[in-house]
């Protein structure tokens, strides 16, 4: 089991991790081929970009910790330093999303006429995806790429309680 425990975390932190690293090069590659959205001149598509490859790195890390603790400690019970850590970004991940939100209606009100409303529907979807990688860490999992996942959602039909939560359920 602590094995399989071991892969999986090594899977998650690494897997969060690359994809960070992958949406900065697909964002210079999309850009280069889509030049006339102009997406580099609204303030919504950087702070909505910065707040998913924020979220992103903490997953990496998050995981990277349970990983590391079980590997070095054999234990998967998150720390509580690493768990107080993780409920303050949870308040600045709040923040980081109203403002965006703020800025977002800015955007479209200033330049609605001027952009090509293309710009405006990549930016909302980068956002609404770093919204559901938010409530993915830091409420319900939203994924389920595993047999026993997908076991639990047909038995239980909800979702599951994500492990940050739990970590913060157990530590508060």
């Amino acid at each position: 089991m602590r094995k399989k425990l071991l892969k999986r975390f090594s899977y998650l932190y690494t897997g969060e991790l690359l994809s960070a690293v992958m949406f900065i090069i697909l964002l210079f590659l999309f850009n280069k081929d889509f030049t006339r959205l102009q997406l580099y001149s609204l303030t919504s598509f950087w702070i909505s970009f910065f707040l998913l490859e924020f979220l992103l790195l903490q997953g990496s890390i998050y995981w990277y910790e349970k990983w590391k603790k079980l590997k070095k400690e054999n234990t998967i019970v998150t720390s509580i330093q690493i768990v107080k850590n993780f409920k303050n970004l949870k308040k600045i991940n709040v923040g980081v999303i109203i403002i965006t939100m703020f800025i977002f209606t800015f955007d479209f009100l200033t330049t609605y006429s001027s952009l090509p409303l293309g710009s405006l529907i990549v930016v909302g979807f980068i956002y609404i995806f770093a919204i559901l990688e938010y409530i993915n860490y830091f409420h319900f999992q939203l994924m389920y790429d595993n047999f026993s996942d997908i076991k639990y959602l047909l038995r239980s039909k909800k979702l599951k309680q994500s492990c940050i939560s739990r970590d913060f359920d157990r530590t508060f």
